[in-house]
């Protein structure tokens, strides 16, 4: 049988204390979104769309 090596494990570098982690969760749960990012969301949508569908 075929030796397979396992993924190694993601290490996490980043940990949020404090007010940090307040405002990273206030975020998640509430995501605050600008003019010029929807643009760049839509325009990624369109190009993935382009792209996969030919």
């Amino acid at each position: 049988m075929e030796q397979v090596d396992m993924a190694k494990p993601i290490e996490l570098g980043l940990v949020l204390e404090g007010e940090d982690a307040l405002t990273f969760h206030r975020y998640i749960r509430n995501p605050t979104d600008t003019p010029e990012g929807k643009k760049l969301l839509l325009e990624a949508y369109e190009e993935a769309e382009n792209s996969f569908l030919k």
